[in-house]
Formats: structure tokens, sequence, C-alpha cells
């Protein structure tokens, strides 16, 4: 019997065909939440481009301005944490009303008292603490999402999840700061990513209403806080290829957020284009790397999820950060060449996207919210270790040696996940079993 979008295992479908929005990949009662994410990561990207120099020229070094990000990135990791945990507690829907409402006071709390004030400790705290929020709104989101979608779909519904967030962080959000900056200033723009943050919160919290997520995860009597806590912890003990699965994950977006750091001056410095052509740059590049996000989700619920992180993901990652830095420079200045070596990396991060589809797939329904934390930490802890990773080895080997340290981990996580992350779930792993079968039976009857 075809299945709607009512849960993991599904309801009986009313007669008639499905809406498009199901037959595409997003299920219906959660298509305000994909808007509200991509509101809330549109105000949530605008700074993702601009903070650092612009934390310089307000006085900070640019290793200083680098910590910043990286102590904002610990904080995020955080939050990614505790998104997984509290959702089974709660339920994703009232910890996203939490991550938006934590965003607008550390926010408010950045501009109006930190920055004015001149003093760096209260800069590092207010943006640091920052970066616990909006791991608790999108990623309990993308729970709200793995727990809602038929299963033959969580390829695509979650390529959908990450279409929205892509197209807020960072791509619609420098594409408004690029357009916002030179009208109304730097400091005014923070403002803005601010009211577009609470809007994107008020959607979330108010026009969602699906009951997996307005309940917790968890069944029966609700554990406490501590005990599900340390069963998030003891889910990588319990089952040791999330952890391998949560290497990769972390792998996917380690060099992405790492390039944040550098790029910005590398392109003005070394390739010779103003702070607007690299922002429009980055604008290009996400907008063609998040109209993949649906297209290769689609593509990995038909020819395998572990297939397509591997090949399109590790394999094409490696192959797109070496081209995103060497290409650029055989012409400095030529903004075609280095828009072609930027889209190519684009393209190939949404590779990764049926990760949180097979992830959660490691594990028995009672653990897929852990599993999910376990999910978000790792793409929390890529924010932190991005920048980590160009302040700690820059100084010793380079941007050169860098770029070959984010490479490396592109080829190590397609190794890991091509060797280690087969599940039954899987459709290509469902794919081969079926083709197996047939040809055993064919034999038989031969």
């Amino acid at each position: 019997m075809r299945t709607t979008s009512g849960g993991p295992e599904g309801e009986p479908a009313p007669p008639g065909p499905l809406p498009l929005v199901e037959r595409i990949g997003i299920p219906r009662p959660l298509a305000w939440g994909y808007l509200a994410v991509l509101v809330f990561m549109i105000g949530d990207g605008v700074e993702s481009n601009y903070l650092e120099p612009y934390l310089a020229d307000w006085g900070f070094g640019d290793h200083s301005a680098g910590l910043v990000i990286s102590v904002y990135g610990a904080f995020v990791a955080v939050g990614s944490w505790f998104s997984g945990a509290l959702s089974t507690l709660w339920g994703p829907r009232r910890v996203m009303r939490l991550g938006a409402a934590l965003w607008v006071v550390f926010e408010v709390l950045f501009l109006a008292v930190a920055l004015p004030s001149g003093n760096h400790a209260l800069v590092y705290v207010c943006y640091g603490l920052r970066g616990v929020a909006y791991p608790l709104f999108a990623y309990a989101f993308l729970l709200w999402v793995q727990l809602t979608s038929r299963s033959e779909l969580r390829g695509s519904a979650a390529g959908w999840f990450w279409f929205a967030y892509s197209a807020g962080l960072p791509t619609i959000g420098s594409a408004l700061a690029a357009v916002a900056i030179p009208l109304v200033g730097a400091y005014a723009t923070f403002w803005l990513s601010l009211g577009l943050v609470a809007a994107g919160g008020l959607i979330g919290s108010l026009a969602v209403r699906e009951a997996h997520g307005t309940r917790p995860v968890t069944v029966g009597e609700r554990p406490r806080a501590r005990t599900e806590l340390l069963r998030g912890i003891s889910v990588l003990r319990r089952y040791p290829r999330t952890g391998v699965a949560a290497l990769v994950r972390m792998i996917n977006t380690t060099p992405y957020f790492g390039f944040f750091v550098f790029l910005p001056s590398f392109f003005s410095d070394r390739i010779g284009l103003g702070t607007s052509e690299y922002l429009a740059l980055v604008s290009f590049m996400g907008v063609i790397g998040i109209l993949a996000d649906p297209v290769l989700g689609r593509l990995s619920d038909r020819f395998g999820w572990r297939h397509t992180i591997a090949l399109a993901g590790g394999t094409g990652c490696a192959a797109g950060v070496l081209v995103l830095y060497w290409l650029p420079q055989l012409d400095p200045g030529n903004y075609p060449l280095a828009l072609a070596a930027t889209v190519l990396y684009g393209i190939m991060l949404a590779g990764y996207i049926p990760l949180s589809a097979l992830l959660p797939s490691l594990v028995r329904e009672e653990d897929k919210g852990n599993a999910m934390g376990v999910y978000s930490l790792a793409a929390g802890l890529s924010t932190f270790v991005g920048p980590l990773t160009y302040a700690v080895f820059d100084p010793l080997v380079g941007h050169t040696g860098v770029v070959l340290i984010y490479a490396g981990m592109y080829v190590a996580g397609a190794v890991l996940t091509w060797l280690l992350l087969r599940v039954d779930e899987d459709p290509g792993e469902l794919r081969a079993a079926a083709a197996k079968e047939a040809a055993t039976a064919g034999a038989a009857r031969a």
C-alpha cells in the first residue's frame, strides 16, 4: 500500500495522487518549516563572509578574528549535540523555539553591548554563546524531517532541508550582505540579519504543527535530562559505526567553514577580487550548490546513499578543493575562471546530503533522536575544526598545505564511507540485493 509522510512506518494514503510537495520529497505537514529554516538561515548567513574582515578592521588581527569564529564554532558544536538530546526530551518544535530565542538575545548583546564597548572579551562571550542557537533551530527541524518522511524518500527530504539551509547560509545571506553593506553600512546590516532570524523563528514556532515535532521523541515514560544526555553519548559505544558516520559528517563541511576564514583575503590579495565581487562569487557558488542538493538527494534514493556519499561527496570534494585553490591562480583576476572553480566545489558538497538519512538507519527506532544528535554534533564540530585547522596549520605550512590537508580529509572520508557504512535500508543496497536475488532465481530456472 502506498504511504504518506505520517511517520517512519507510514500511514495509509487517501485515494488519488500524492500532492506535488510529497512527490518531490517534502513532507507536506512540514512545508512551512522548510520556509522557516530558509528565512532563519538567510539571517544567520548575512555575516558569514564579512564578519572576519569587519572584526579585523575593528581592531582584531587576522588570526584573532579567526579565533573568534573558532570559539563560535565550539559553541555551535555544543548546540548541535543538545539539539538531538533536547528534541528527544521535549520535541523538535520546542527546541526550535529555544534556538530562535537564544539567537535573538545574544545577537542583541553582541550588537548593543559588546561591539560598542570595545571590549574584546565581551565579543568572544556574546558572539561565541550565540553559536549555540542556530543548530538548536535547524538541526531540531532536520530530526523532525527524518521522523516524518517516508523511508523511501528520506534522502530527498534531507536534500530539500539542505537546500533551504544552504540557500540561507551563505548563499542568499551573502548576496543580501553584498547589497546591504554599500547602502546602510556593515553595522546596520547586522541588525537586518537579526530581523530575518526573528521572522524565521516565528514561522517555525507558529506555522508548523505536525504531531511528531510537538511531542518528545521518546516513547513511554520520559527520562530525566541527565539520563537522556548520557544515552546520547552511549549511542557511540552501542553503535560504533555511528562514530564513523559522524566523522564523515564532520569532514563534509570542515574545509567549507575553514575556507570562510581565509578565502576573503586570498581572493582579494592573490586573485585581485574586491569584497563585493567575492561575496557575489560565494553567492553564485551557493546558488548552483543548493540546486544540486535536492537533485543529489533524489539520485541517492535511486542509486544508493553510500555510493553518493563516497563518490560524489568524498572523491568529488577532494577534487573540488584543489580546483578551487589552484585554478583561479592560473589567471588572477579572471572572474569566470574563479566562478567555475567555486561552483564545482559547491556542487560536490551536495554529495553528502544522504548522510542524514544513512546515519539514523544505523540505530534502532528509539535511538534515532540520539543518532541525529551525533550527526548534528559532527556538523557543529566542523564549524570549529575548519577554522581551527587553518589557524594551527597555516603558520606552519601556508595556504597550500592547509588546502592539501582539507583534500586529504575528503579522501579519508570517502574510504571510510565505502568500507564501513553499508546499511540494509540504503536504496542502493536494496536494489543490489533485489538484482542478486533475481539473478539467482534466473539461474535456478535455467
